[in-house]
């Protein structure tokens, strides 16, 4: 009898994601692991029950977790699945561990092994199971499509008989993975996009990219990234000058999208009330950092 792989539903309601695909559990399957799968737990994700059957997994109801040495979620599980976890299992999902010490501390005391995967190493032999980056990438796009949805007009110059329709300008605050698919898709779509971030090495990418950058460039800008390549939180006279260029900036954009993260610390406040405030009738602001502050 081999090790049993659980796969459970996701219970939060703003969770569409499922932590295994017909490929994943094919490929579990094969190395000798009994998959189970929650009955429904693809449904969101617009996989069907039929395809994990398929693949190889026995589709099974919440209960089946007692029986899991594996437990494969996408979020945390909360205090009422934990209940169900047999002692020892290993529960591998993107744990969110900063500023959730309780959490933590029930995993601890359910006696689960957790693993989670925003801690998978930046090296290259780890970087397919890096949900970080593919997760903000297509963060990113989605902001866009979002912001222009809300924005309900063109993103590119329409000229016609008519007249001509300026393109939108789109500012991106933060240029890290999901600045830079942010900045893609914007110019993809059209619009004349502006950039910023603390890091240097942010102006160069966001060049290649066809934007503009624009950041308070001294001293304090050109050390401001960390050995891991994340950025750092910076001093409180660089925040407020920083803050002086972009709320001059920000009342002239149509778009304005925010995706700065600092691991381990609350989110950056970057756009104030007042900024807010002078935005134009129709203009959009999506913050992909509320989860952090925001």
């Amino acid at each position: 009898m081999g090790q049993t792989v659980f796969i459970p539903r996701e219970l939060d309601a703003n969770e569409p994601r499922v932590a295994a695909s017909p490929d994943t559990v094919k490929r579990l399957a094969a190395l000798g692991f009994d998959v189970v799968v929650e009955a429904g737990a693809g449904t969101r994700s617009r996989i069907p029950d039929e395809e994990f059957s398929k693949a190889g997994a026995t589709i099974g109801k919440a209960s089946d977790v007692v029986k899991a040495d594996v437990v494969l979620k996408v979020r945390r599980p909360g205090d009422a699945e934990l209940k169900s976890y047999k002692p020892g299992t290993a529960v591998i999902a993107i744990m969110d561990p900063y500023g959730n010490d309780a959490a933590v501390a029930a995993l601890a005391k359910a006696g689960v092994t957790a693993f989670s995967m925003e801690f998978m190493p930046r090296i290259t032999r780890a970087q397919s199971m890096d949900v970080l980056s593919s997760q903000a990438n297509l963060a990113g796009y989605q902001a866009v499509i979002d912001g222009a949805s809300e924005y309900d007009r063109a993103l590119p110059m329409m000229m016609t008989a008519a007249g001509t329709v300026p393109a939108a300008k789109v500012f991106i605050m933060g240029v890290g993975v999901a600045g830079l698919q942010a900045i893609a898709t914007a110019r993809r779509l059209g619009a004349v996009v502006t950039a910023t971030d603390v890091r240097p090495a942010a102006k160069e990418q966001v060049a290649s990219l066809g934007a503009k950058f624009l950041a308070v460039e001294d001293e304090e800008f050109k050390a401001a990234e960390t050995a891991g390549g994340y950025a750092k939180e910076m001093s409180k006279e660089y925040q407020a000058k920083q803050a002086a260029l972009t709320s001059e900036h920000i009342a002239k954009q149509d778009i304005v999208i925010t995706t700065a993260l600092i691991p381990g610390r609350p989110a950056p406040k970057l756009v104030s009330a007042a900024m807010v405030a002078s935005m134009k009738p129709g203009s959009g602001l999506v913050d992909l950092a509320v989860e952090r502050g925001g």
